[in-house]
């Protein structure tokens, strides 16, 4: 039986679900409805079972492919470590400004995730029935916080998160789009006077970016509250402000034309409006620059709801000075961030390689500052390739590097559904850094320049020359672990000295400490810096005498620790 099936009921039975708790809470019969529900599911078990029979079936009667599934990756010890130093250096700097940490499902609710991504809602891995639950992989970070807040009933927290989020997305491996792959996200959630913790998370950001030494980048700004104004005065329909809004947003990987055609055809907006919308939404470049020309426009300044996200823009930009990250923005009207929760402030990190080699989005603020929906699109665009996920990004480059923005309703609307009564709202502001993207470009930085990366932290390695004995290994070796120090041997009873020496070379250990039987007898031991066999001078590197009862304290000096 075909998963499609099976998927078609399980959307009948939430469909069932919400009906039922609708019918209940204005008290109305629903034991049609129930009834329906139970026959339903009965009949899902059936084709589960006969689904997974078949499965089970062709696994016992043919060969397999030995192969991850499309869009994942094993992490190799190399690939691991790296990944282990963006999170430690992340989690530095969400530790610095006062967050603490929760762990959520890699699953919720499907009814949780359900309408809350926009278009991108059909990127959402839904998974079979389990015990009556219909449930879904979690798209991103944001929305399990949220229900986290809403469920708890807290009404202030400053937490980060490191965890793996899923989805249907098309993979392209090499640019680190992936169906599983790692988040970390920071998010304030309470009160704050206009702009306090929005400021504050793009510190957050451009201190995490600059400390993952990633070289230029670019954290572009725009405000909901200003782009939804610009539909008002544009005259577009309030149940399209949100399909528009994800076309607009696709103005950095594809041309205007295409923009806009997306627009008129198919999305049926007047020719007329989607023109009105185009003499915006081509602005960008320094904030007070692009804040000065909005001002001076009256028809945008008239629309109560622009003006608004124009007077949290200016009072932002103050703060950012302040912050000294200014310099690191772009005011830019063309990003919409299709999420359909962001209420206010939305924001997304660029590199010089989020776009294609043809075109580089450096310096920090884009040059064309005063662009407009005329301009010509870049050379590059014309070559996006778009296909039923959407657009393929290993035609555009690695797209963002982050992301976020401001979501007012998200924790109010959960727990209105849940009938919780909440005192007061709980607006919240974040953003979520997409490790994959960033691991793709410090490894290709590496690769660049040849540096070495070593899959162990390890730090010291024990060798003996001269038949000293397994056990004299041992008892050195535990000294160090004791003290702290990552510390590794050879395993075999008798290793020839080349071996060893070879086995510190792999490993890229920096240190060796050399057990000489005559040495060692008198209480001595000789440690050296590993500086590679091919490196200038290493011949002649002989090492250092130091007596047994010191090389803790001298290699925990070598090594930067007291």
């Amino acid at each position: 039986m075909s998963t499609n099936t099976i998927e078609s009921i399980n959307n009948e039975i939430l469909l069932l679900q919400n009906k039922i708790k609708e019918l209940k809470i204005s008290k109305k019969d629903a034991s049609l409805e129930v009834n329906s529900m139970k026959l339903l599911k009965e009949q899902l078990k059936v084709l589960t079972k006969q689904n997974q029979d078949s499965i089970s079936s062709n696994n016992n009667n043919n060969n397999f492919t030995l192969k991850t599934p499309k869009g994942t990756i094993d992490h190799k010890p190399e690939a691991a470590l790296l990944r282990k130093k963006i999170f430690s250096t992340l989690e530095s700097i969400f530790l610095k400004h006062d967050a603490s940490t929760i762990d959520t499902p890699v699953f919720e609710l499907k009814e949780i995730l359900a309408g809350k991504y926009g278009e991108d809602s059909k990127l959402i891995y839904d998974l079979s029935d389990q015990g009556g639950e219909l449930c879904s992989l979690r798209y991103d970070l944001t929305v399990p916080f949220a229900r986290y807040v809403a469920m708890n009933g807290i009404t202030s927290m400053k937490r980060y998160h490191i965890g793996k989020v899923y989805r249907r997305d098309q993979p392209v491996m090499t640019k680190g789009r992936m169906r599983e792959f790692y988040q970390c996200d920071i998010d304030i959630a309470g009160t704050c006077d206009p702009m306090v913790y929005d400021s504050e998370i793009l510190k957050i950001l451009c201190e995490a970016l600059t400390a993952l030494d990633i070289g230029q980048y670019t954290v572009k700004l725009n405000h909901r509250k200003i782009l939804d104004g610009i539909f008002q005065l544009a005259g577009v329909p309030a149940d399209k402000t949100r399909s528009i809004s994800s076309a607009v947003d696709k103005l950095d990987k594809l041309p205007w034309a295409d923009v806009k055609k997306e627009m008129t055809v198919e999305k049926g907006l007047d020719e007329k409006v989607a023109d009105k919308i185009g003499q915006y939404v081509g602005l960008k470049g320094q904030g007070y620059e692009i804040l000065e020309k909005l001002k001076s426009d009256p028809e945008l300044m008239g629309i109560p709801l622009a003006k608004q996200g124009i007077d949290d823009m200016e009072i932002l930009f103050r703060y950012l000075k302040v912050y000294k990250v200014l310099d690191k923005m772009s005011f830019d009207m063309s990003l919409a961030r299709g999420l359909d929760y962001y209420t206010g402030i939305i924001y997304e990190a660029i590199h010089e390689s989020s776009a294609p080699p043809s075109r580089s989005v450096n310096p920090p603020v884009p040059a064309n500052s005063s662009g407009s929906s005329s301009s010509k699109p870049p050379k590059s665009s014309k070559n996006a390739v778009i296909n039923e996920d959407g657009i393929d990004e290993s035609t555009v480059g690695v797209g963002s590097i982050a992301a976020g923005g401001r979501y007012d309703n998200l924790v109010g609307m959960f727990a209105e559904s849940a009938g919780k009564k909440m005192n007061e709202q709980v607006p919240c502001v974040g953003v979520s850094v997409g490790v994959e993207r960033v691991y793709s470009i410090m490894e290709s930085r590496r690769k660049a320049s040849q540096e070495k990366i070593r899959g162990k932290e390890t730090e010291v390695f024990v060798l003996g020359l001269g038949g000293v004995e397994l056990e004299k290994r041992m008892e050195v070796a535990t000294l160090l672990w004791d003290n702290g120090i990552k510390t590794s041997f050879s395993p075999k009873v008798n290793p020839k000295a080349p071996a060893q020496w070879k086995q510190a070379d792999d490993d890229s250990i920096p240190y060796v400490l050399i057990l000489a039987p005559k040495e060692y007898a008198e209480g001595k031991v000789r440690i050296k810096a590993q500086l590679g066999k091919d490196q200038a001078g290493a011949e002649d590197n002989k090492g250092e005498e130091v007596p047994l009862e010191s090389v803790v304290a001298y290699l925990k000096e070598k090594l930067g620790r007291s």
